[in-house]
């Protein structure tokens, strides 16, 4: 089967058929997928009009308003529940949309209540926050994006919504694809990090898994396109925190994945927590209503993120909770994520003519349109199907996609003298050490939906065990605590890493942790050490600014690196860490991320040389916090510091700094491979690209000059040396993942045309300029060959 994914990439993905397009399409506002409601929803338009306008005129004003809202349920150790009250609530028509309710039977007692015992009996939307997974939990997503690999993310986001179906949920609040550069802000584990091509191509995979086709199917669900906009940017990485963000970068890169997962069908877009250039995103009309829906042409409808419209009123936006619903409401919010200011105001805003009810009866349809798309009036217990549940969670085939997915996604930072893979032939016993060896509840990390933390996930130990058992001992000890010390002295010293400070010497724990961890390595051929961050240090509301392996980790790591024995940094976090001494003493590293239910599987296959890694960085891994926000893709400075200069003096008046290189310690696009890959040079079609109907090939010959088969990611990028505003240093048009065989020679090809290489111009419109180009290929940003073109206006 033929397909594209725009011109620019060469590749044909014949299971993403609806991220087809023309190319450029990605980065172009102005070009569409087909129509979302005709590709994705698959309902006869008249029938469906002609029953949602009789349901709504039968509805009063007050059962209208419960449909737009959305209340969470509870959880403890038996599961979720609901209260009474809010049982009670079901019964009066005022909730239209339930979540954090998940199992077969307690979704169907729900939905039973819904329709069989209100007057009208209009079936609730059961959602569920499946970022990563329901119980089957996949990589992080940002190690899914390391994969750069679409289908990884897709397949991760279908097993997710056949396992969440069956068990009553028919809505997922993802995927995030908040564009982000600075490694702080905890939430950039549930995005696709810093480049707005790469996360486009994510968001629209991971649409494309859960809402499948058809999305009247009981195994697809709806998917909801967050945090509408901005949120990524959000000052000095703290969470929640504001957003002051030119229209230049608004449009260039926050705004493309939305657009592009509009245009993919996504049923529901949630607003952002942040303010956006001084008015808050949840109570912003020209957001939500004139580029959403007027520009856009969005079908679907819009939810809030949790208590985001009573949140108007500490924002300074508001008066009180009234007045935030009537700001959010006409700004174009169809429903309130548990703030029940509508339940609470609305009606006493139409009674004074602040909100009309036919708009009311807009943001209904919206909602009712999405429930009779899921077939939920049709058979409101579709989505409840407990023999589906058995036979589907937890799969053993859902186990082992989860398995390859984490594979997939990891990425080898270092790996001197070939350290890696171990061999199991010349092994006697290998140390295990650190925090995260034998750590269940790490391995699935933040936002893991309902999955189990104590008991499904394979820790790295066992994973290593079961691997090696009866060839190699595996002897473990956690070694390291995540614990920064309180005195603030010791402290300073703790995180300076100067070595073992007196209130360690004096803790009789933290000493027994040590001499554990050393009498292990001593014993030991190699030590294997698994260490990071636990899963609470990133996600919502986990900002951080020291980027370090916090605790004493690294105080572990110099004590046994003076053992002399090869070290080999097994990396599980869901950010970019400061890594500069690891770097320079450590003899592998390999990023983990935060690997999933089939992890340790996973780890130790990649150890031991089964799986060759093939994962490249979402994001740019500084040396220091005191880079952030580093990225790759910056627009140059009138002064640029230029490092190969044979007179270093001429430098000192250029952007720079006094005590680092301006470059990081891993750039995007960074990742090794058990193997070698040796790029020839760039070869074009033409060394001109003509504006209209005209295309250029890019091509470079790769063999692989090593012992192992692997896939190697290929890299496009360009950068136009003249525009009419400053343009990138350079920015990711395209790439590839390619098996080869050891010694296999392949040649890759790319598709440039003059759309490719469109931008917001200074007047903001979209569209190329003539001019001369710089063209990139290679294994990672900062690692490339070179070629020249002009792009010439005719």
């Amino acid at each position: 089967m033929k397909c594209k994914i725009a011109a620019v990439i060469m590749s044909c993905i014949t299971s993403l058929p609806t991220i087809a397009s023309e190319a450029g399409y990605l980065l172009n506002p102005d070009k569409a997928l087909v129509p979302a409601s005709k590709q994705h929803w698959q309902d006869d338009q008249k029938v469906m009009d002609t029953f949602i306008s009789d349901l709504i005129s039968r509805m009063t004003l007050a059962e209208k308003i419960g449909q737009l809202d959305l209340q969470s349920g509870f959880r403890n150790t038996t599961g979720p529940y609901v209260n009474d009250a809010y049982e009670q609530q079901i019964r009066e028509g005022r909730v239209g949309a339930v979540f954090n309710a998940y199992g077969a039977d307690f979704t169907r007692e729900l939905q039973k209540i819904a329709v069989e015992e209100t007057r009208l009996g209009i079936p609730l939307i059961i959602g569920h926050d499946i970022i990563h997974g329901h119980k089957t939990i996949f990589p992080q997503s940002l190690g899914e994006a390391a994969s750069w690999d679409p289908e990884v993310a897709r397949m991760g986001a279908r097993v997710a919504a056949i396992e969440a179906t069956a068990d009553g949920i028919a809505w997922t609040f993802a995927p995030m694809a908040d564009i982000t550069r600075d490694p702080r802000w905890g939430r950039v584990s549930e995005g696709a990090g810093e480049d707005v091509y790469l996360g486009t191509m994510m968001a629209v995979a991971r649409v494309q898994g859960f809402q499948g086709e058809d999305l009247s199917q009981p195994d697809t669900m709806m998917a909801t396109a967050k945090h509408f906009a901005g949120y990524g940017l959000s000052q000095a990485g703290r969470d929640y925190h504001s957003t002051d963000v030119s229209e230049l970068e608004l449009w260039t890169t926050q705004l493309p994945p939305f657009k592009a997962m509009v245009d993919a069908g996504v049923a529901t877009v949630m607003t952002a927590f942040n303010d956006l250039n001084g008015i808050p995103a949840t109570g912003s009309r020209r957001l939500l209503t004139d580029i959403l829906r007027e520009q856009w042409g969005f079908e679907g409808f819009v939810v809030t993120d949790y208590t985001a419209i009573n949140e108007l009123v500490p924002h300074g936006f508001a008066r009180d909770e009234k007045h935030a619903a009537e700001i959010a409401f006409n700004a174009g919010v169809d429903m309130d994520m548990v703030g029940m200011t509508f339940i609470g105001h609305m009606e006493a805003l139409v009674a004074e003519g602040k909100v009309s009810e036919s708009q009311i009866n807009e943001s209904v349809r919206r909602i009712l349109e999405m429930k009779w798309r899921l077939g939920l009036f049709e058979d409101p217990y579709r989505y409840s199907d407990p023999a589906r549940a058995e036979r589907e969670i937890l799969s053993e085939q859902h186990l082992d996609m989860a398995r390859d997915a984490a594979r997939r996604s990891m990425v080898l930072l270092k790996n001197d003298h070939q350290t890696l893979p171990l061999n199991a032939d010349s092994l006697n016993s290998i140390a295990l050490i650190g925090p995260l060896a034998h750590s269940r509840r790490d391995m699935i990390g933040n936002w893991a939906g309902a999955g189990d933390r104590s008991e499904q996930p394979v820790s790295v130990l066992e994973g290593m065990v079961r691997k090696l058992e009866g060839q190699v001992a595996i002897h473990y000890a956690p070694g390291a605590t995540y614990a920064y010390l309180h005195d603030a002295d010791s402290e300073e010293a703790h995180i300076r890493g100067k070595g073992v400070s007196r209130m360690e010497r004096d803790d009789p724990r933290l000493v027994s942790l040590f001499q554990e961890a050393l009498a292990v390595a001593e014993k030991s051929d190699v030590i294997v050490m698994v260490m990071g961050e636990e899963e609470r240090m990133s996600g919502e509301a986990s900002s951080r600014v020291d980027l370090m392996l916090p605790g004493n980790q690294r105080q572990l790591m110099k004590a046994l690196k003076k053992l002399g024995k090869p070290m080999v940094l097994v990396l599980m976090s869901g950010r970019p860490n400061v890594l500069d001494w690891e770097d320079e003493h450590v003899d592998a590293i390999l990023h983990a991320w935060y690997p999933g239910t089939s992890g340790g599987h996973a780890i130790a296959d990649v150890l031991m040389g089964e799986y060759n890694p093939s994962g490249k960085l979402p994001m740019t891994f500084p040396r220091s916090v005191g880079q952030v926000p580093i990225y790759y893709n910056a627009r140059n400075t009138g002064r640029p510091y230029d490092a190969g200069s044979e007179n270093p003096r001429s430098q000192h008046y250029t952007s720079r700094y006094d005590d680092s290189p301006n470059t990081p310690l891993y750039a995007f696009g960074h990742g090794l491979s058990y193997t070698d890959f040796e790029y020839g040079k760039v070869q074009l079609s033409s060394h001109q690209l003509k504006t209209r109907n005209d295309e250029l090939t890019v091509s470079v010959d790769i063999t692989n000059t090593g012992e192992y088969s692997g896939e190697e990611v290929v890299q496009l990028y360009t950068r136009q040396l003249v525009g009419s505003t400053t343009r990138p240093v350079k920015e990711l048009k395209g790439f590839r993942k390619i098996q080869f065989a050891p010694g296999e020679r392949k040649r890759v090809s790319f598709s440039l045309r003059s759309d490719d290489l469109a931008f917001y111009r200074a007047d903001m419109s979209w569209g190329a300029e003539p001019g001369d180009f710089h063209v990139f290929v290679g294994s990672s940003s900062d690692r490339v060959q070179q070629a020249e073109f002009t792009l010439v206006d005719k």
